[in-house]
């Protein structure tokens, strides 16, 4: 009864994994014996519980590279070392198959080997935290308890997200989308300081329902020399809020790499290339803008909005998998081929994010996306007021936590 309960719900548990990262219309390569010599190129490789049994697992792995696509993600399973003496006890009591001596590997030692096949990590997790399948009771340990902090330490399953690593940097088109409300003291500005980058650039302004004649600022850049050698484009939002106004930009968009930058300019237009340059570099294709890094402006933000947005860096960081020290900077960063996908699959998440913050970063980690985090210098306003209300958006971002928790947590 033992027996099958451990093997069924370790089994089961790595089907909901394989199911839940690996895109339905992926080409996919599942491996589970070391003998296995497959062909051709795959979207997606999952090598589940093998590299305890490789003899080289950096040739192993070296291999395996060769069968990457381009944008191929490679799925490594292993079990959690600090199982070992219960895994053996296991073994002794005719729980589980007896094997021959595992590979001795722990996350780090993961990383260093895909490191040196010339792949690199996207994220790395734990999960399972109570093996047998006894119900009500397996659910919610592994469900609830199992992914909260130094608890996770002790999970049974460790799970790796690799992909190819970009040899060449490549040069790509640029499309950067200002929302705008209530900016029309800053509209000037932004055209002229809009930094050369990209093969070719275009700044997409999308007007929001303004009360002070930003529209009319706006409108006289076409007449104007302000924005010289950059192709500018601007639409009067319908709906509200900036998560709309984004998505619009997005749609009227296109260039290569999407970039958004806050009317507001508490981001300046000169930290743009920072952005660009990790994507096209290949070291990311989400890049997400940090403001909690260097010290900003006396004005730029309170100090409560600051501990609230360090508490919820940490708890995304922790949810997701990857770092976001900043999930507020509306200075974004990634592909439009990326986004597309983002799009198509919005459904899983619903649409209830105004800010539209959260339907990037969710929709980027869904689509197993590697993240960077660009520190940026945040000023304070020199132009009109913030449309953050602290107290309702704070509600917000805590309804957005347990979301996320809930998603992304799919045992």
């Amino acid at each position: 009864m033992h027996k099958n309960r451990l093997k069924n719900y370790y089994l089961e548990d790595t089907k909901k994994l394989i199911k839940f990262l690996v895109p339905k219309d992926a080409k996919t390569l599942i491996m589970e014996k070391s003998n296995f010599r497959p062909k051709g190129k795959y979207d997606f490789i999952v090598v589940n519980e093998l590299i305890g049994d490789i003899e080289d697992v950096q040739e192993f792995f070296s291999r395996i590279r060769t069968l990457c696509d381009n944008k191929a993600r490679i799925l490594v399973t292993y079990y959690n070392f600090l199982w070992r003496p219960i895994i053996k006890f296991a073994t002794f009591m005719g729980w589980r198959k007896d094997t021959s001596e595992q590979n001795w590997l722990d996350n780090n030692d993961i990383a260093n080997l895909l490191e040196l096949a010339g792949l690199e990590i996207v994220t790395s997790q734990k999960r399972l935290l109570f093996p047998i399948e006894i119900p009500i009771l397996s659910q919610f340990v592994n469900r609830w308890i199992a992914p909260l902090p130094v608890i996770n330490t002790f999970c049974l399953k460790t799970w790796t997200l690799a992909k190819l690593k970009q040899e060449k940097r490549k040069e790509y088109s640029v499309s950067i989308v200002v929302p705008a409300r209530n900016e029309k003291g800053n509209i000037p500005h932004i055209a002229k300081s809009i930094p050369k980058v990209g093969t070719r650039r275009e700044v997409i302004f999308i007007e929001g329902h303004s009360q002070d004649n930003t529209w009319d600022e706006i409108q006289k850049l076409f007449k104007s020399k302000a924005a010289k050698g950059v192709s500018i484009k601007a639409f009067q939002q319908k709906g509200v809020g900036k998560a709309d106004a984004v998505r619009m930009g997005f749609d009227k968009a296109k260039g290569d790499i999407l970039m958004i930058l806050d009317a507001d300019l508490t981001v300046a237009p000169k930290e743009l290339p920072k952005f660009y340059n990790v994507l096209s570099n290949g070291q990311a294709e989400f890049a997400n803008g940090s403001r909690l890094v260097y010290p900003m402006e006396k004005e730029a933000m309170n100090t409560l909005n600051i501990l609230g947005n360090r508490t919820f860096s940490w708890l995304f960081t922790w949810i997701l998998g990857q770092r976001f020290k900043d999930t507020l900077c509306g200075t974004k960063a990634l592909f439009r081929k990326d986004y597309l996908k983002i799009v198509k699959n919005r459904g899983f998440f619903g649409d209830f994010d105004p800010f539209g913050d959260f339907d990037l970063i969710f929709g980027a980690i869904k689509q197993n996306l590697k993240i960077a985090e660009i520190p940026i210098r945040y000023r304070e306003r020199v132009y009109g007021m913030t449309n953050i209300r602290r107290f309702r958006h704070g509600w917000l971002l805590l309804k957005m936590t347990w979301f996320a928790y809930k998603k992304f947590n799919i045992l």
